[in-house]
């Protein structure tokens, strides 16, 4: 049996509130500070990016992100680096985008885009001519109970972060 709502004054109000307030919600949801996962990342990530004189497809469903108080942006995402060499393609694996400078154990990034791979337990990053501009050591998290190819998760203290490409970790804050 279905039953006839009355609109009364009271429920238009409410039923016009939702209306107006669930787009904020969204959009208030969608810039809060913290960890961005893939759904979240990959809408903000271009489909294929530049790297030593290429272009590379991006996998948006391997990238993840973190967004800081201020609303600056620190992003990764996994690429296809099958047209490059394996010399470039070993290191070169995913893409490295932040709006800010970042600290990986004491090495300076300034804000931009770079290359990042990890290889033999370090973390190398490279600017986009696929030159090292540092590399350090990845912690391998064996209590990790899911690993997947890519993902930032909060780190040991408040503003530190991980970022994880499978289960080789790599420390970062924003820089200061």
């Amino acid at each position: 049996m279905l039953r006839r709502i009355q609109w009364t004054s009271a429920t238009q109000a409410a039923a016009l509130a939702a209306l107006f307030l669930l787009p904020w919600a969204a959009n208030a949801q969608s810039t809060a500070p913290g960890i961005l996962g893939a759904a979240q990342a990959g809408k903000l990530l271009p489909s294929s990016v530049y790297f030593a004189g290429q272009n590379a497809t991006t996998q948006l469903r391997n990238s993840a992100g973190v967004r800081f108080t201020d609303g600056q942006l620190a992003l990764a995402v996994l690429v296809d680096s099958s047209g490059y060499s394996g010399a470039v393609a070993q290191k070169y694996q995913g893409y490295l985008l932040t709006g800010v400078p970042l600290d990986f154990g004491g090495h300076r990034l300034m804000a931009g885009a770079y290359g990042m791979g990890v290889v033999h337990g370090q973390l190398y990053v490279m600017d986009l001519g696929n030159h090292n501009l540092f590399h350090t050591t990845a912690t391998h998290d064996a209590q990790m109970h899911r690993p997947v190819p890519l993902q930032m998760l909060s780190g040991a203290t408040p503003g530190t972060y991980r970022l994880c490409l499978g289960r080789e970790c790599v420390s970062f804050d924003r820089a200061k």
